[in-house]
């Protein structure tokens, strides 16, 4: 499978020390989260972990794909003020090997019939750089709320 070039108008910096117990932070900003593994990972849970962080990026994301996608069909509803994705991320073993992560997003469009959200729903998948990511490699499935 080949990978389809990307042209960045926009690159984000952040880095880590001391992996899941250490730091974490994002470049130009004053964001510096603490990171711990949770409690289910032998952790104390006192800290952000990264599941957590790409879970919020990956609802944040995908709502603005969903937006992204009316702009380019007429025929999608408006994205409601009111919208919601909630995200889960789930990361454990995988049967080859290593880990992988496991993704569940709930969407809340209030006023949105479901028709017309499953069609909002799947033009947001296929925008969403997180999803467009991670398509054929990590489990992903939608409920609408």
């Amino acid at each position: 499978m080949s990978v389809s070039p990307v042209s960045p108008v926009y690159t984000a910096h952040g880095s880590a020390t001391g992996g899941r117990d250490g730091q974490a932070k994002v470049a130009g900003t004053d964001l510096v989260l603490d990171l711990a593994p949770p409690t289910e990972m032998g952790g104390d849970g006192k800290g952000y972990n990264p599941e957590q962080l790409f879970a919020a990026g990956y609802s944040a994301c995908y709502i603005g794909a969903m937006k992204f996608a009316t702009t380019q069909d007429d025929s999608l509803p408006k994205v409601p003020d009111s919208v919601e994705v909630e995200t889960a991320v789930g990361i454990g073993p995988r049967e080859a090997g290593g880990f992988g992560l496991k993704v569940h997003l709930k969407i809340t469009l209030p006023g949105v019939d479901k028709d017309a959200a499953e069609r909002l729903t799947e033009a947001g998948h296929k925008i969403c750089p997180y999803s467009n990511s991670v398509r054929g490699n990590v489990d992903v499935t939608t409920e609408i709320a």
